[in-house]
């Protein structure tokens, strides 16, 4: 079933830069309500299109401590992707990513959908894009990360007997049964249950899998990356279009190699990217750039820091995906996005004493019998163990489903 989306456009806002304090606690302190966060990030994706010579942004971003939802990349996504794209309107393109990873199937039909419209791709990772992403970073002209950033192994997962584990360590294993039976002439006795539940067939899939991935960034990294690559920086020489072959072969098979990276959660950081002898950009160097990109950031964080689990956007538009009223504090699931009010019963997570708040969506509305107002600066005490209760992500929650702004 396709998720639920909620679609829309928004206006700018100013952008006010950080001081002594960091950027996250500088949003904090502003106490931005929903709407107002929307447009800050808005802001800085427009900053960041300016900053890279009015190039054309799309994000495709997850919340990756949701992992109970559809955050991995899925072909639900295309949709979204492509109707984002249709808001966008320039010769190039820069892709912020922020994903598990997913389907490489989906990933390779998203990166068409981009390089068939933009000659120029640039693929921005301010956090992290592993698996699937990075296979879509490799897609990229230019793949922008700073110091922080991860990519991560793109060696294929493959579920067998109800488990999931790479399909690289698989095809080694098998090897090394291989190997004892041609140096030792028997078969250990161990190893006749592995080889009972497994098929040839299980097997090629392995192969395949491992192979699909392999050769995507094979490719791409020598259509796209390497493309721009004329001469070698050592000694001035042509680089042949072999060479470049050769290099997108070798970068490839260290990305795919289970055995050097050990796990597939693996973070690759943008030092083991440079020596694999892949050209990478260290946007931090750029100073009003890096700010953008971390602000952007901060408040694609912040964002999630309510139901919403997936979001697409451009600078003008956005696709959101959405639990379904999931974590909702009782008594505002049987209200409508309509209504003018909405009451809410916070359970203290210490005392357990209830306390009843009232959340307006329009001016100059009464306060009910034994109800609070929704706080301005998002705080309430228990009235019973004094404990602060900060109800910045609730808001945030509230108002993301409501599409309305709570008035203090």
């Amino acid at each position: 079933m396709i998720p639920p989306l909620i679609k829309g456009n928004t206006a700018s806002a100013s952008v006010v830069r950080s001081g002594p304090v960091g950027i996250y606690s500088e949003y904090l302190d502003k106490k931005l309500d929903f709407q107002a966060l929307t447009q800050e990030r808005k802001k800085q994706l427009k900053r960041i299109s300016q900053l890279r010579g009015d190039r054309d942004v799309l994000v495709i971003a997850a919340d990756l401590k949701k992992g109970h939802q559809a955050i991995s990349i899925n072909h639900t996504d295309l949709l979204a992707v492509n109707d984002q794209l249709s808001n966008l309107k320039g010769k190039a393109l820069d892709l912020i990513l922020e994903t598990p990873g997913g389907s490489g199937e989906v990933a390779e039909d998203i990166v068409r959908l981009l390089r068939g419209r933009y000659d120029s791709v640039g693929v921005i990772v301010p956090g992290i894009a592993k698996s699937a992403g990075t296979i879509m970073a490799m897609a990229g002209d230019e793949i922008l990360l700073e110091p922080v950033s991860a990519l991560g192994p793109i060696d294929a997962q493959i579920q067998w007997q109800g488990k999931v584990f790479s399909a690289h360590a698989l095809l080694e294993g098998m090897e090394k049964i291989k190997a004892e039976v041609t140096n030792t002439g028997t078969l250990n006795r161990a190893f006749i249950p592995i080889l009972q539940n497994i098929s040839p067939g299980e097997l090629q899939h392995a192969q395949n899998a491992l192979d699909f991935a392999r050769e995507l960034v094979r490719e791409w990294l020598a259509r796209y990356k390497f493309k721009d690559w004329k001469t070698h920086s050592s000694n001035g020489a042509p680089v042949t279009e072999e060479e470049r072959k050769t290099r997108a072969t070798e970068i490839a098979d260290a990305l795919c190699d289970h055995g050097k990276w050990k796990t597939h959660g693996r973070s690759i950081k943008l030092d083991d990217l440079r020596a694999m002898r892949l050209r990478v950009t260290d946007y931090s160097e750029q100073a009003d750039l890096c700010d953008a990109i971390r602000r952007y950031y901060t408040l694609l964080q912040m964002t999630f820091d309510t139901n919403i689990y997936k979001l697409f956007e451009t600078p003008d538009s956005q696709i959101i995906r959405f639990e379904i009223m999931a974590g909702v504090p009782a008594g505002l699931k049987d209200q409508t996005a309509q209504a003018d009010v909405a009451m809410l019963d916070l359970e203290c997570n210490k005392c357990k004493t209830v306390m009843k708040i009232q959340a307006n969506f329009k001016k100059n509305l009464p306060t009910q019998t034994e109800r609070i107002p929704f706080p301005a600066d998002n705080k309430v005490k228990c009235p019973t163990c004094g404990t602060e209760h900060d109800l910045t992500a609730m808001r945030h929650q509230i108002e993301a489903q409501t599409k309305r702004s709570i008035i203090t």
